[in-house]
Formats: structure tokens, sequence, C-alpha cells
């Protein structure tokens, strides 16, 4: 019986197997998304061309290695090494103070019986 995956494509272009099923008869169902058929193996979450447990064409992509990581750390590295303006190492803007606490309200005082008795 051979099996279907729908195929999404990310934002960031990767194709995403996003659902499998094994079909009796002529023809898969359609849904949102490309249909092919896959190898058994091929699992939801996978990637085309992912490096990771690789079945078929398809792999789960390296964890941790996004591709904004990526863009994140290399302009965090031309930023550090971009040249100082006048000779001035680049300045870190401050921290952010923290507001102060509103003063609490003063409590009306409770009146104290008096003694004298008249």
């Amino acid at each position: 019986m051979p099996r279907y995956a729908t195929i999404i494509t990310a934002d960031d272009g990767a194709e995403i197997v996003s659902a499998i099923g094994a079909f009796e008869g002529a023809d898969p169902p359609r849904r949102t998304g490309r249909v092919e058929q896959v190898a058994p193996g091929v699992r939801i979450g996978m990637v085309r061309g992912g490096p990771v447990d690789a079945v078929a064409g398809f792999g789960f992509p390296r964890p941790g290695l996004d591709a904004s990581v990526v863009l994140a750390a290399t302009a965090k590295l031309k930023a550090i090494a971009a040249p100082a303006v006048d000779g001035e190492p680049p300045r870190r803007p401050k921290p952010r103070k923290k507001p102060a606490r509103k003063p609490r309200k003063a409590r009306p005082t409770k009146a104290t019986p008096s003694d004298a008795q008249g």
C-alpha cells in the first residue's frame, strides 16, 4: 500500500512533511499543500534534505541551527568587528532603570477610645 505525504513550504523555503497516510485506490485525497508518495520511514516533521535521521531524501533539521539563529549570530559578529567611530570603542546602551515603586497610601488611623467618662 503506497504512503503519501502532504508537503508544505515554510516561510524560509523549507519543504516540511505535515501529514502522512497510506491509501488504497487510485489517487490520494487532495489537501492543502503538495501530495507525493514517500518511502516507509519518512515521518511528520521531516524536511527535504534534512541531515538528521535521513530517509529517502527527507530528514530532521539540525537542532539549534535555525536560519534565524545563524543570522542573529552573524549580525552580532559584524557589530563587534565594526570599526570604532573616531577611535572610540563602541558604547553599549545603558541598562533601563526600573521605575520606582509608588509610595503606599497612608491609612487613616482608628480613633482610640477615650478614658474620660463624662
